[in-house]
């Protein structure tokens, strides 16, 4: 969703007509705001002045998401790098018996994608919902290789980004393997504590790889509701 254009619009069409320079200073707001944040997340990698600030700030794209609506379909080019302004993400797969496997989840501060889709223009094999309402800044493919052929050190940015993506899908793949369901839970608890009161049992049953009738039976014994 175009949140730029629907508030334009909305403003023109509602009630609140005659209004559009209050409602256009409010949306400048929330604007500035939104920059600010993908600009500090940015800012922990590298170094920019303020025109490369301004520069970068022009290609990205702001959006709204209603709860469950979704960023993207399994199947379609995941052509965006979108960064997590307020609300929650998720991104999941769905097997043959149409079971959901939640692999990421995004909140404020974070960026989420099918990176293997993004990377490679091919049709990819996640979905990618909103949890909760959300207000993005998305990022093209095609504006990121601007990007990189106007200012080069974004480079070491995204490289950065893409890593960490790696890594902690890998560890995700080790504790798997290598943690009790009560441990993985535990581990999550204490990485993103925020998250749990956006989350449903289900969801975070899904992450950790347990049924949600496992995991409910989990917290009972364990005394963790």
């Amino acid at each position: 969703m175009n949140i730029g254009r629907d508030w334009v619009l909305w403003c023109r069409d509602s009630i609140f007509a005659g209004y559009e320079s209050i409602f256009a200073y409010l949306y400048g707001t929330m604007m500035h705001h939104s920059f600010e944040l993908i600009l500090a997340n940015i800012g922990r990698h590298i170094s920019l002045t303020a025109e490369e600030s301004s520069y970068f700030t022009q290609l990205l794209r702001p959006g709204h998401y209603a709860r469950r609506e979704l960023l993207l379909m399994e199947g379609a080019v995941c052509t965006d790098f979108t960064f997590i302004v307020s609300g929650c993400m998720k991104s999941y797969l769905l097997d043959q018996q149409q079971k959901e496997h939640i692999l990421t989840f995004a909140a404020p501060d974070w960026w989420i994608a099918d990176i293997n889709s993004f990377i490679t223009g091919n049709p990819g094999n996640l979905f990618i919902q909103a949890i909760s309402e959300t207000h993005t800044l998305a990022l093209s493919r095609r504006n990121q290789e601007i990007l990189l052929r106007e200012i080069p050190k974004f480079e070491r940015c995204f490289r950065i980004l893409t890593e960490r993506a790696f890594a902690a899908s890998l560890q995700r793949n080790i504790d798997a393997m290598s943690l009790s369901a009560l441990e993985r839970f535990e581990k999550f608890r204490l990485q993103y504590p925020y998250l749990l009161s956006l989350l449903s049992d289900q969801e975070i049953a899904s992450y950790i790889g347990v049924t949600p009738s496992f995991f409910s039976r989990m917290l009972k014994k364990h005394h963790l509701k």
